[in-house]
């Protein structure tokens, strides 16, 4: 997951920042869901509202932690599709997210996986929890897909919000994304162009059914 400490995050439009107040009043457990095509900003929104909330009331449990592990994605042949709805445990992310939503006040830490971009893999365990923990943010690219076991996630999250963005400026961002972390500059575009984009078709379909659409830039 990136780290955006060292960033000045663009401010939360007024509208999303009423929304989010409205859903953390009365101080129960609230998931929210950020959704959007990949390169729209979703990391960055969720730092961005981490800040806003605060680390002693909010967490965020990315859904790239449930990808499938290279070896297991070699052995299935969809090493070439990586970030494609079937190279996640979709059904181990709809389960945690149960956990998140039945978790107790008093009860046990939930560890949740967190996707590492300098290696490339999931590492278990590596976000904690805490039980006292207000608001969990969850973002990534499927939360609306309705097939298989991804339509459950839907149904586990208190609202999703679609992060909107211009398609030019998400694709540069991706390219430039790719590069940093060791493609050639024709081996990013060709990336883009044959796994991304197909994605970033399917996960733009499911925006009608966004409780919210907020544009990030």
């Amino acid at each position: 997951m990136t780290t955006h400490s060292a960033q000045i995050l663009p401010p939360l439009p007024s509208d999303s920042t009423a929304r989010l107040q409205s859903l953390m009043a009365g101080g129960k457990r609230k998931l929210l869901g950020l959704v959007g095509a990949p390169g729209a900003g979703k990391s960055t929104l969720a730092a961005a509202l981490l800040a806003l909330v605060g680390a002693d009331r909010a967490q965020v449990v990315p859904m790239d932690g449930f990808h499938l592990a290279n070896v297991e994605l070699q052995r299935l042949g969809r090493a070439g599709r990586k970030g494609a709805p079937d190279t996640f445990d979709s059904a181990g992310y709809v389960a945690l997210l149960q956990r998140l939503r039945e978790q107790r006040p008093d009860g046990d830490i939930v560890y949740a996986p967190e996707f590492r971009r300098e290696i490339e893999e999931p590492v278990a365990g590596a976000i904690a929890v805490l039980p006292t923990t207000q608001l969990v943010i969850t973002e990534g690219n499927y939360l609306l897909h309705d097939v298989g076991p991804w339509a459950g996630a839907a149904a586990m999250l208190d609202e999703v919000w679609y992060v909107d963005i211009d398609d030019a400026l998400r694709e540069e961002r991706l390219v430039r994304r790719h590069q940093q972390f060791g493609r050639s500059l024709e081996e990013a575009r060709a990336w883009v162009a044959s796994t991304d984009a197909p994605n970033a078709r399917l996960i733009a379909a499911t925006r009608v059914r966004a409780h919210h659409v907020l544009p990030w830039a």
